[in-house]
């Protein structure tokens, strides 16, 4: 009874009490003070601003003003403790008082167990600063950022430990020091691969599915073993496919575990069910009225009775990994369709076989409407518009989209990876779309300042090279941003001299002469002077002298057959070769001079992907013949004479040896010759960024007249690093890693070469401020003086390893370690060439 009695007590207190919180909850104040109290920095009225309560305000208790003054301070993650009271009631007025906690903040941060080169980059990555706040979710953040960081590089068993402690000083805020204990443990490999219920497909073939997670193999060096979470469920969803791709249909995966080793290993288990094989049956079209059944079959090839093949099945629809894929998407998306939609639709799997509906939403043809160009600030809009391939009006085509970017990352303007093409405001109703490219700007102009010794004394070059000039704003003193900008012209110039040469070269080109095609002007100048060594002096003697003169003078233009990514370019030169007391072995006569009237025709096409410094996709390939009039059909010289009349002199017999350089003189009075040129290289992506490029040249100088002879000029020198500190007579320097400059032609040079290499790339970074790759490469080439001697298969063979870094400020750098498997020609060993490296400055791509 009495306990009964108890709890009647408790309930009517109990219900009394909410009744009076209630009349408490409801009453309305208006507000009188506000004052702020606590442990803050901020100022009372920056915080009475900030939560948004006003003196003379109405509030309720319990109501909405109250809790959203609250929820408003907790969003600035200022404070650690924030309360609001009620306080002096008199009447309907009372005070406000706010009592608040700031967060502390950051003083030190102290991080173990990495790198100190790593410390900083852990720093800015997280944003960790002295004066930052300090909350629970920064040291979440933090710590599952790090965690995750060192497991995606295969520190499975990562721990971050992260500490606070209160800092006491003088300062009148509340600060801690943070510590952060990085224990990555040792890397943690993959011992074994296993499988379960697989009957269909061995563990090898399934193993070899999985490309990102790898056993332990030594031999192995492009994928090292290492279990990334991540990767893992990626190789699972590549194992269901590799089953797919041979009829399985139905495999899927039961059940994946880790078993962790004693020798600090794991072992993966995976157990997969494989279901039964299937095949196509019938495969209808519906919905198609732009293409017959028979257009769409010849595109998709996939038959009845064809093995079940769900991932090519899925890749002759919409080939996502090749926008240039020859697949049913692309057919529509290429004829203006860009609305369309195809959809695989099984309708029976009656027996093990399926048939299947392409079921096709064609919808309505679509029209650009509206094409614009976002984030150019230097390169003037009608540089970008002119190379653009989708018109306002023009039917959709998305192959013009991605010929568009191409032809805009081949500039040089633009960060070729980040062009971005933005489709605005489809209309299927109207058949409409706008396109906007979004440009990224790098620097395209070039400075190339360099210092060296060789050649028996110290060597200097200045190289300025301009590729975005605007010629037109050159008298305009507000244009020189250092120098006028935004017209695409290119503009070059470039110095380089030692005790024993000079050469100065100056050169500039018109891309669009015109301005309505792309027919492009170029043009070019320089001037060299060489001297020859005084051995008593051991100086430049000022009186033995070459001097040459060139000028060139090129016209280009784009073909619309067999495609419009065929150039044709021609160009006319002139060189005057002036000899004073200049006698070597090259030229026979030390005085005198010799003219180079040449024409010059070739055809090139380039079909690489996007970005010309690293392709990933694509060839380009160029033949070129340039020959000089045959002079010998005209000018009544008996050549014949002079050749047997020069064969029968004594080189050694000083007057013979005058006559020879007199008989030579003639020879070479105005030069006669043709010269032909061949090279091609294909990009083919491997796997994601890794690009394989097979390339192969081929030269050969001819004469119209035997007699008269091949010229001691426009020669090939073949080996080392391709670079030529000057080429006075009009040389080649072929690039054959392995050997020594120039090493592998003959001391005059050779009149035929070959070539062969293969690189294999993989890009480091690709960003817009520095672009590096590393390459691995083979590489064989040989040069000779005649046909006879000529064996394209006769080479000297050369590998090795490289690393290239192309800053658009300097161009691209780089060097080479190359390793020469044969002996250098007429060197009189028969030692190999061993390791060499080579520098690389300013080198094609």
């Amino acid at each position: 009874m009495k306990l009964f009695t108890k709890l009647i007590f408790t309930l009517l207190l109990l219900v009394l009490s909410t009744q009076a919180n209630a009349q408490v909850e409801g009453k309305r104040y208006l507000i009188k003070n506000i004052t702020v109290t606590g442990n803050t920095n901020f100022s009372p009225q920056t915080i009475i601003a900030y939560s948004k309560l006003r003196k003379d305000e109405e509030i309720q208790i319990g109501g909405e003003k109250i809790a959203n003054a609250v929820k408003t301070l907790w969003k600035s993650n200022l404070f650690s403790s924030i309360d609001i009271y009620l306080v002096n009631i008199e009447g309907r007025t009372a005070d406000i008082e706010m009592h608040l906690v700031d967060l502390p903040e950051l003083k030190e941060i102290t991080i173990e167990g990495v790198r100190k080169g790593k410390k900083k980059e852990i720093l800015t990555e997280n944003k960790l600063q002295a004066g930052q706040k300090v909350t629970e979710n920064l040291i979440a953040t933090t710590r599952n950022y790090l965690k995750n960081k060192y497991q995606k590089k295969g520190f499975l068993n990562t721990k971050i430990n992260i500490v606070t402690s209160e800092v006491i000083d003088s300062v009148e805020k509340e600060r801690v020091n943070m510590l952060i204990r990085v224990d990555k443990g040792e890397k943690v490999k993959v011992k074994k691969i296993t499988f379960s219920g697989n009957e269909k497909l061995k563990d090898k073939k399934l193993r070899k599915a999985m490309k990102n997670t790898k056993r332990i193999n030594p031999i192995r060096i492009l994928k090292r073993s290492k279990y990334i979470e991540e990767n893992f469920e990626e190789d699972l969803v590549s194992i269901v496919d590799k089953y797919k791709e041979k009829g399985y249909r139905d495999a899927r995966i039961i059940s994946d575990s880790i078993i962790y080793n004693n020798d600090k290993t794991i072992s993966l288990h995976i157990e997969v069910e494989e279901g039964e094989k299937y095949t196509f049956g019938n495969i209808d079209f519906v919905g198609n009225t732009v293409y017959t059944d028979d257009q769409l079959a010849r595109v998709l090839r996939i038959k009845e009775g064809d093995t079940y093949n769900g991932v090519e099945l899925r890749k002759r629809i919409a080939n996502d990994e090749n926008p240039d894929a020859d697949d049913l998407t692309n057919l529509y998306q290429n004829t203006g369709y860009m609305f369309s939609t195809i959809n695989p639709v099984e309708v029976s799997t009656e027996g093990n076989v399926i048939d299947m509906e392409i079921r096709i939403s064609e919808g309505k043809p679509a029209y650009f409407n509206n094409v614009t160009v976002k984030g150019n600030d230097v390169t003037n809009d009608h540089v970008i518009y002119r190379e653009i391939r989708t018109r306002p009006g023009q039917l959709y085509k998305k192959t013009e989209i991605i010929r568009t970017l191409r032809e805009l990352g081949q500039l040089g303007f633009f960060d070729a990876q980040q062009l971005t093409p933005n489709i605005k405001n489809p209309n299927p109703v109207d058949g409409t779309l706008d396109i906007e490219y979004e440009v990224v700007e790098q620097g395209s102009s070039q400075i190339q300042l360099q210092g060296g010794y060789g050649g028996g004394g110290f060597i200097g070059t200045l190289g300025l090279s301009f590729n975005n000039f605007a010629i037109k704003d050159i008298f305009k003193k507000e244009a020189y941003k250092p120098v006028p900008r935004g017209d695409g012209q290119s503009l070059a110039l470039r110095l380089q001299a030692s005790q024993f040469f000079q050469t100065y070269s100056f050169s500039f080109s018109e891309p669009w002469l015109g301005g309505k095609k792309p027919f492009q002007l170029s043009s070019s100048i320089s001037y060299s002077r060489q001297f020859l060594f005084n051995p008593q002096t051991r100086r430049a003697d000022k009186n033995r002298r070459f001097n040459i003169l060139g000028i060139t003078l090129g016209l280009s233009t784009r073909l619309s057959s067999p495609d419009d990514l065929f150039l044709l370019s021609q160009a006319l030169s002139f060189q005057n070769y002036d000899l004073k007391n200049y006698n070597t072995g090259l030229f026979t006569f030390g005085d005198g001079s010799a003219k180079n009237l040449s024409y010059t025709i070739g055809l090139s096409r380039n079909s690489l992907t996007i970005d010309p410094i690293y392709p990933t996709g694509g060839s380009n390939f160029s033949v070129s013949a340039k020959f000089s009039f045959p002079y010998s059909l005209f000018n009544g010289v008996d050549y014949d004479a002079l050749k047997e009349e020069r064969d029968a002199l004594d080189p050694t017999d000083p007057e013979d040896r005058i006559r020879i350089g007199e008989i030579d003189q003639q020879r070479f009075n105005w030069l006669e010759f043709y010269k032909i040129k061949f090279k091609a290289d294909w990009f083919t992506e491997i796997t994601k960024k890794l690009v394989l490029r097979p390339s192969l040249e081929f030269g050969f100088l001819g004469a119209y007249d035997n007699a008269r002879g091949v010229i001691p000029f426009e020669r090939f020198f073949l080996g080392g690093d391709g670079l030529g500190n000057f080429a006075l007579d009009g040389r080649e320097i072929v690039q054959l890693r392995g050997y020594p400059n120039q090493s592998l032609s003959s001391q005059d040079g050779g009149s035929i070469y070959n070539k062969f290499s293969l690189e294999l790339r993989y890009p480091i970074t690709l960003g817009a401020q520095a672009k590096i790759y590393a390459l691995s490469f083979l590489e064989a080439g040989s040069s000779v003086n005649s046909f006879k001697e000529f064996d394209p298969f006769n080479v000297q063979r050369s590998a090795g390893l490289g690393l290239r870094i192309f800053m658009p400020a300097f161009g691209l750098l780089g060097i080479d370690f190359g390793h020469g498997f044969d002996p250098i020609p007429n060197s009189g060993t028969n030692q190999k060439s061993g390791w060499q490296t080579h520098f690389i400055i300013g080198q094609q791509f």
